[in-house]
């Protein structure tokens, strides 16, 4: 199957998480720093919501890994969604 759409260079893939979180830290900080209850509220709930997604995205990758690792063949996985076949 012909894959669709623009490919992120591998340093760029692997730094998303840690760009989510950091901009999620960083827009609670700047929640904390805000005097009206309103603006507080614009930064802080996206900015906990970026928090949570950075570190989701983070743990999903790394126990796929773990998962592909343990089997025999670790491009297993790979070639059966390429064929589109389950094995």
């Amino acid at each position: 199957m012909k894959q669709l759409g623009l490919r992120l260079s591998r340093p760029l893939y692997e730094g998303l998480p840690w760009l989510y979180a950091a901009c999620g830290v960083l827009a609670l900080a700047a929640s904390y720093l805000q005097s009206s209850p309103w603006l507080s509220f614009l930064f802080g709930a996206p900015g906990l919501i970026l928090l949570l997604a950075g570190i989701v995205v983070w743990l999903r990758r790394r126990d796929y890994r773990r998962m592909r690792a343990q089997y025999d063949r670790p491009d297993a996985l790979a070639e059966a969604a390429r064929d589109g076949e389950p094995r």
